[in-house]
């Protein structure tokens, strides 16, 4: 099997796990962990096993030209995507998070026109458009009177935020990654990221009852430390040494798909007209917004 066959099923894997987080990250928020004290386990425990799997890697260094980026990535990727993600999904619900989360695609192309000069085609302005108006709806009608979210409106546009910062750092740490072994960027960048979060995410994470969580929410916890963290990450990482940004990105677009049908499978959210409505405004405008433009003759 090509390396590149193994980028995009490990691409393909961390779409599957992102679905499926959604919900399980949910069912736990906020009764047994709250958000914050989440990302204190998830990056903390990621940096662990991230030093602990170095050790197989090669002895690197980083330069010091290369630390800002570093910090860079480790903000977008790790920090302002996680710290809102999780305070989205507490807020609003896992079919709302599994579309506004492609979005990030478009958000891209806006950034490159805005400080790449890139010039926005038709169809791109249009896609822009489309998706603009999916999520507005979501964030302005797309809310049900619902016991465990509690502010969707809120969360919905925390979900834009995360989804703007998972793509910028997916642009970014592409210089990082075509350097350096997957296995030395990610332990730093998680390692940077867990001091960084520390102010914001300690006070939630002394606040866990440990002796009385059950055994199903440990379970969860582990899915998201293990699972939705250090094998995401490291299975994107990796992808991106056999793809382009773009294309990793691209592999957003199962996500809705995945979290729709987890949580209705486990009966953890229900499916309105409202969201479908939305949901085939944000994919149309996706897909119309990163086509790649037909070339002339």
């Amino acid at each position: 099997m090509s390396k590149r066959t193994l980028a995009i099923l490990a691409a393909i894997g961390a779409t599957v796990i992102y679905g499926i987080n959604h919900t399980v990250a949910k069912g736990v928020m906020p009764t047994h962990v709250k958000p914050f004290g989440f990302i204190f386990l998830r990056v903390g425990g990621a940096s662990l096993l991230f030093w602990l799997i170095s050790i197989f890697g090669p002895k690197e260094k980083i330069e010091k030209r290369d630390w800002g980026r570093v910090l860079v990535c480790a903000l977008l990727g790790m920090s302002i995507n996680m710290l809102t993600f999780f305070k989205g999904l507490e807020l609003s619900t896992p079919i709302n998070s599994a579309v506004l989360v492609t979005i990030s695609p478009i958000i891209v192309v806006v950034i490159s026109a805005l400080f790449l000069k890139e010039k926005i085609t038709l169809n791109k302005g249009l896609g822009i458009f489309l998706g603009f108006v999916g999520a507005v709806a979501l964030i302005l009608f797309g809310a049900e009177v619902r016991q465990d979210a509690p502010n969707i409106p809120l969360g919905n546009i925390l979900f834009i935020i995360n989804a703007a910062s998972y793509g910028a750092y997916l642009v970014v740490v592409k210089t990082l990654i075509e350097k350096y072994h997957p296995f030395t960027m990610l332990k730093w960048l998680f390692t940077v990221a867990f001091v960084v979060n520390l102010p914001i995410t300690l006070p939630e994470a002394m606040e866990i009852q440990w002796a009385s969580i059950p055994a199903w929410a440990f379970g969860s916890i582990a899915f998201v430390v293990i699972g939705t963290t250090f094998f995401t990450y490291l299975f994107n990482i990796f992808a991106l040494t056999q793809l382009k940004a773009s294309s990793v990105g691209a592999f957003v677009y199962m996500q809705p798909l995945v979290g729709i049908v987890f949580a209705l499978f486990s009966g953890k959210d229900q499916l309105t007209l409202i969201k479908l409505i939305a949901m085939a405004f944000v994919l149309v405008g996706v897909y119309l917004a990163s086509k790649k433009p037909k070339r002339g003759k």
